[in-house]
């Protein structure tokens, strides 16, 4: 207490005998409340159909992120999300994308942690129950605290990464949340699901061998 009403007085520029504790400060998690208008010259020059009929084409990964509960809250945070990617191995930092509208996003960013779970071929069900909204997304789901950030760790998922919210950056209609990677593990066996053209399937026998 005492060290929060030195930074007070220090930031209106009132004398004091007293120093802060040390310590690093914490990370704000929450995303910038406004996202700035888009002019008409930034505006891609394709409708959006036309975007995701093309980008469609691209096969990608399924993850469910997932969040420990926070206070008042009856039980922990999940969504589906595609837009998972490695992004640096020296420190370790992993990234997703979730659109500024998620409702389970503010939950996430106030609990500071998630967990990456990765989708194994048979787990498209399980991938749907996340994707949807308003629903107990949880009810029927085995899972287990993470080691570190105590976030739901899936069942029978192929691999999964525990993590804290490192930063967050504005992206259009979405923001992109880097994590730094705390914990992790892998069973190394089965085939990925993935998503492509709106349809969820599996690698090719030809990249499976």
């Amino acid at each position: 207490m005492a060290a929060t009403v030195v930074r007070y007085l220090r930031s209106v520029g009132s004398p004091t005998s007293a120093a802060p504790e040390p310590g690093p400060e914490p990370v704000d998690a929450l995303p910038r409340p406004d996202l700035r208008a888009v002019g008409e010259d930034e505006r891609a020059p394709v409708s959006p159909a036309e975007f995701r009929a093309v980008l469609g084409n691209f096969a990608s990964g399924v993850t469910v992120v997932t969040a420990p509960p926070g206070e008042d809250e009856e039980g922990p945070a999940g969504f589906a999300c595609q837009s998972f990617a490695s992004l640096s191995l020296d420190p370790p930092l992993v990234t997703f994308m979730v659109a500024r509208t998620s409702t389970t996003w503010p939950r996430i960013a106030r609990a500071g942690v998630f967990c990456v779970n990765i989708l194994g071929a048979d787990q498209g069900e399980l991938c749907r129950s996340f994707a949807v909204s308003g629903a107990d997304k949880f009810a029927g789901v085995t899972h287990t605290p993470a080691p570190v950030t105590g976030s739901p760790q899936l069942g029978a998922v192929p691999a999964w990464i525990d993590c804290r919210i490192h930063a967050v950056h504005t992206g259009g209609d979405h923001l992109i949340v880097v994590g730094r990677v705390v914990a992790m593990g892998a069973a190394g066996e089965g085939d990925p699901l993935l998503f492509h053209k709106g349809r969820f399937g599996r690698p090719p026998a030809s990249v499976r061998t």
